[in-house]
């Protein structure tokens, strides 16, 4: 099969890359080294040498990647076998391979997968029952200890606190009452059901005999066992990764997995990419000198490929109050220059808490930002509430998304009733749907009770039925009985603008259409669920659909970059954040600085201050201990007052009135 990359287009490293086609190999990619196409063209490649497409897996973190990837692949050989490829991220894998062999572990083959918000839902409901609400715990507390535990391979059932461990039991029983799983039971049942059982091991291994693993420095121990298990001899597994951005510690990700791969897969063949084609040589040399300082790193110096670039700036502020009006001033003027737009800013910032100055900054300016870290699609009230009745006329034994809608649109069964019909499922051990369906239980109930529950029942029924039986199409029953109940209206009601209203309507009408363009590829409503329940996983901002100035957070911007970038706070306490030199994870946050300075590709400005507004209080600062770390060589070092004072040179004046010149004539 013939591509359209040339080795020609590629350097050394990523030639060599490309080439190596068997046996474990790892890709070190340093930042901005052109890590994706260097994976493009490698599986493009082996697309050439008759690897068969449909036994090439790659794996990603986010959908997003995943989508970007195919893309590219599609655009070197031919959409076909980009189609026939498998490309997902690991929670996406896991539904793959427990569609092939869940039911070898006990639960039933049209399992569900719980969302975030039905995980809370649930914990909120174990609290009220076994008094931990009197104790006000919260439920994302205890969901945290249980993933922690799950993503370390232990039971959360062995838990240190005896309540949180009671509680673990009682929500894993929950889920598998209800024929459900959570995000960490995909990684955790699909790792067990490959090595318990040897013919969906063998399964999977014939079926993908390529691996590929991209971001490896962000997996976890459990992602490699389960990698393990996938992967046998000869070991045609290719990772690609850099141990320098592993920033992800706080949430259970292994640099070791980076650092020790031999362990794991023997004897590979380790290629390192250190041509930059992002930054300058000035902000490289420093990006350098500070990572050098990490102890057990595999080394590597990132070269620039690029000449000149003005030296980073570090500057020391008075207060958090100067720092946002200094950055602002400058984005206003650098904006003026002939070619700049606000999407060439970024403000890097290691917590959400120092964004609120920055933004106050740049609306007195009226300065267009973009903020990332907004309310995901799939947490919408409206989008939950679609897909728990679409969950429904899959399977209506899945208590969560019931007990979601039983009564929305209101119809008149309340949450008495609700709580009774819990009450009775769990003494009966049966689903909540059950519970409904069972004349005993109705028995309890008034005239109305039971008319209301009734009603319910053969609305749910008799949409499944058309599905089940009469074939019809999912997207056009799920659209009926929305208008059947007169969903829309009620949820308009309850908005407190017209804009609310109209935005929920186009929420509503997407899903409907992504619905619809699945159901006409003949795929079934249950993958449909799965494929919404993967999205809603780690969703990522599309940065690129909003407009202006963007202020981030470091952890945020890996994979990101952009021509002017001012990185703030570099105080002991911020960055290196407190909690990390109280637990001897520093490592990490000097990797989260390195981040947040390759991210920048022409200019480059550092910022600490000397007092900060915390909790409504000014507090003293001092400069991070980063600082002293990084090379002078390219490295200007002033401040606040020394830039405020200084006059401009004749080039800026000159650059000024041309750039004035040049805006007037435009």
């Amino acid at each position: 099969m013939a591509s359209s990359f040339s080795f020609e287009s590629l350097n050394l490293a990523q030639r060599e890359a490309v080439s190596s086609q068997n046996g474990p190999v790892m890709l070190l990619a340093g930042a901005g080294t052109g890590k994706t196409r260097t994976v493009t063209c490698r599986i493009a490649h082996m697309l050439e040498r008759k690897v068969p497409p449909s036994e090439i897996l790659a794996v990603t973190f986010t959908n997003k990647a995943a989508a970007e990837m195919r893309e590219r692949i599609a655009s070197m050989v031919s959409s076909t076998a980009a189609e026939e490829m498998t490309v997902c991220t690991f929670h996406s894998l896991c539904v793959r391979i427990l569609r092939s062999g869940i039911e070898k572990l006990g639960y039933k083959k049209n399992f569900s997968i719980c969302s975030f918000s039905d995980q809370l839902g649930i914990m909120k409901q174990l609290l009220v029952r076994k008094g931990g609400k009197d104790e006000k715990i919260k439920p994302e507390k205890v969901l945290g200890e249980i993933s922690k535990a799950k993503n370390q391979g232990t039971d959360p059932a062995d838990l240190t606190d005896e309540f949180f461990a009671s509680l673990a039991v009682a929500y894993q029983n929950e889920l598998r009452a209800q024929n459900t799983v959570d995000f960490d039971d995909l990684l955790v049942l699909a790792e067990r059901v490959l090595r318990e059982h040897d013919d969906i091991r063998d399964l999977m291994r014939k079926r993908y005999t390529r691996v590929t693993v991209d971001e490896f420095q962000d997996t976890n121990s459990l992602q490699m066992k389960l990698l393990q298990q996938l992967v046998g001899a000869p070991y045609h597994i290719c990772v690609v990764g850099d141990d320098d951005q592993s920033i992800y510690g706080w949430r259970g990700a292994e640099v070791a997995n980076i650092l020790e791969f031999e362990r794991y897969f023997p004897n590979p063949k380790v290629i390192r990419l250190e041509e930059n084609y992002r930054s300058t040589q000035a902000v490289l040399h420093t990006a350098n000198s500070l990572i050098r300082h990490n102890r057990g790193r595999r080394e590597k110096i990132l070269k620039a490929t690029r000449g000149g670039g003005d030296p980073v700036r570090l500057v020391a502020m008075p207060s958090d109050d100067e720092e946002a009006e200094f950055i602002a001033e400058e984005i206003l003027a650098g904006r003026s220059a002939v070619g700049n737009t606000w999407e060439n800013f970024a403000v890097l910032f290691r917590t959400n808490g120092q964004s609120r100055k920055l933004e106050m900054a740049l609306r007195d300016r009226k300065i267009p930002y973009r903020m990332v870290g907004a309310q995901s699609f799939y947490d919408r009230r409206e989008v939950r509430d679609v897909l728990a009745y679409a969950q429904l006329l899959v399977s209506p034994e899945t208590d969560v998304p019931l007990l979601r809608v039983i009564n929305a649109p209101s119809r008149g069964i309340g949450q008495k009733t609700t709580m009774l019909a819990t009450d009775w499922s769990r003494t009966h051990h049966e689903s909540v749907w059950e519970a409904l369906c069972d004349p005993q239980f109705k028995n309890q109930l008034g005239a109305k009770g039971i008319a209301a529950i009734d009603e319910f029942i053969t609305l749910i029924a008799g949409a499944k039925n058309r599905i089940d039986l009469k074939q019809e199409n999912p997207a056009d029953v799920l659209d009926g009985l929305l208008k059947e109940i007169s969903y829309l209206e009620w949820l308009g009601n309850g908005c407190k603008t017209e804009s609310e209203k109209q935005q929920r309507a186009e929420g509503i009408q997407s899903l409907m259409q992504s619905l619809r363009n699945h159901a006409a590829k003949g795929k079934k409503l249950q993958s449909f669920l799965d494929q919404s329940a993967l999205a809603a996983d780690r969703e990522e901002d599309d940065i690129e659909k909003k407009q202006g100035v963007t202020l981030i957070t470091l952890h945020a911007s890996k994979g990101l970059e952009f021509p002017t970038v001012f990185l703030t706070g570099l105080e002991e306490g911020f960055l290196p954040h407190s909690r990390s030199i109280a637990e001897g994870t520093k490592d990490e946050e000097r990797r989260l600085l390195y981040v947040g300075i390759t991210r920048a590709q022409d200019q480059l400005t550092l910022s600490y201050c000397l007092t900060r507004q915390k909790w409504g209080e000014v507090t003293g600062c001092q400069p991070s201990s980063f600082i002293k770390e990084l090379d002078p060589a390219y490295l200007i070092n002033t401040s606040y007052d020394e830039i405020l004072s200084a006059e401009p040179s004749a080039d800026e004046l000159d650059d000024f009135f041309g750039n004035l010149r040049d805006m007037l004539r435009e």
